[in-house]
């Protein structure tokens, strides 16, 4: 993807491969003495098992500019929490492991709840929200990345790109979103972003009219990617969605809060795989058929507040849109895909097609039978408004964990 191309909405930072990691390396350690950086890793206890967490943990472990990194464990229990403590030893920096089933954390979840401030369901979206509230309450950072523990090809080469746009002090930028070609060994995947957000931008474009926020979406090559780095100012004010529109709903953020020109996407592998969801057709509450209806309601939420109004003709009129440009994209798809011998199952990827624009209906339903729905988690801004010390008590409810369970 040798390429310096930019369509003038937001700054693409391309891997013209004229500079090498060693150099950037040097230099992002130079901005570290005055700019700490630190690094939060959303994980499933279930992940520290697979073939990609010791490769991170070992990638991981020689990066020198990194002054803090903060593990989000979900689904533990105490004796995985341990296991998981040891597992994350091997790490250089200063580290802690955020055991957000433990009795304590339970017991904040608890006192949010009394105030209306939990967040309504368990996932990424509350794992991030919660390491960001630790470390806000560190006081200690300028710049934070975060991107996801299943990256079978992860080399510290994509945290230095990721992280360097807002560690430099002389760039613009407040949000750096990563971008990569999402090729197999020999097939394209990224399903989700060529198959349902691609095709849906450009139908939204149609049914709906010219809408700047459709425009910015469209200028990622990758939203949907689960790596980005922000920094620190922004993070207090920052709305982090409760269900899987957690990719979306950050750059929707950024685009509430920011400049165009604060926000970047960078090239940060040339070579990436993890785990693949599977379709799930069957079950709308699982895989890719959640992650779909949940991206979809992202973004329609996010069109509500800049003021479109959607009704079930919208929805249906936007369904079959969506289908025809998906079929077109699938087409060009298909002719890319053989030109660089790589293989297309066009039936799987019409299923696909097919199931998505089931999600987009479920989601335009959701939208319009639940107006009171409040999709967010509350701010950290809020959570300390309503309650002054709750990051105060989440340190220490940390710090707690991690003695009595050494």
């Amino acid at each position: 993807m040798v390429d310096f191309h930019q369509n003038g909405n937001i700054s693409t930072l391309h891997n013209l491969r004229t500079r090498s990691t060693e150099d950037l390396t040097r230099e992002l350690e130079a901005f570290a003495r005055t700019r700490k950086m630190s690094l939060i890793l959303p994980c499933l206890y279930s992940e520290i098992g697979t073939d990609a967490m010791p490769n991170i943990v070992r990638e991981l472990s020689s990066v020198t500019y990194l002054h803090r990194v903060i593990i989000g464990l979900d689904r533990a229990t105490e004796a995985e929490f341990r296991h998981a403590r040891e597992f994350f030893a091997d790490l250089g920096q200063t580290h802690t492991v955020l055991w957000n089933d433990s009795p304590r954390m339970q017991a904040l979840g608890e006192r949010l709840d009394a105030m209306g401030l939990a967040p309504s369901e368990q996932g990424k979206g509350k794992n991030v929200w919660s390491c960001i509230g630790y470390l806000l309450g560190c006081q200690d950072s300028s710049v934070v990345a975060v991107h996801d523990c299943d990256i079978l090809t992860y080399t510290n080469d994509l945290l230095a790109r990721l992280i360097y746009p807002v560690a430099n002090p002389t760039f613009p930028f407040e949000v750096a979103k990563g971008y990569y070609a999402r090729i197999g060994s020999d097939k394209l995947n990224g399903r989700v972003t060529r198959l349902l957000v691609s095709p849906l931008l450009i139908a939204l474009k149609r049914v709906i009219g010219d809408r700047d926020y459709v425009d910015y979406l469209r200028s990622f090559r990758y939203p949907l990617s689960g790596e980005f780095a922000m920094r620190m100012n922004i993070l207090p004010d920052l709305r982090i969605p409760s269900d899987w529109g957690l990719e979306i709903g950050v750059l929707s953020e950024a685009w509430r809060n920011l400049a165009p020109r604060s926000v970047c996407q960078v090239e940060i592998a040339d070579d990436y795989d993890h785990k693949h969801q599977t379709l799930s057709p069957e079950d709308a509450a699982s895989g890719l058929n959640r992650m779909s209806t949940d991206i979809c309601k992202a973004i329609f939420r996010k069109l509500a507040t800049d003021g479109t109004v959607f009704t079930n003709n919208t929805f249906r009129t936007l369904k079959a849109t969506y289908y025809r440009c998906a079929l077109d994209l699938l087409e060009s798809y298909y002719c890319d895909a053989q030109m660089n011998g790589l293989t297309v199952d066009r039936h799987a990827e019409e299923a696909a097609i097919e199931l998505f624009a089931e999600s987009l209906m479920r989601a335009g339903s959701t939208f319009l039978d639940n107006p009171h729905e409040t999709p967010f988690i509350p701010t950290w801004n809020r959570i300390h408004a309503a309650d002054p010390d709750f990051t105060r008590d989440l340190l220490e409810a940390a710090h707690e964990d991690q003695q009595e369970f050494a």
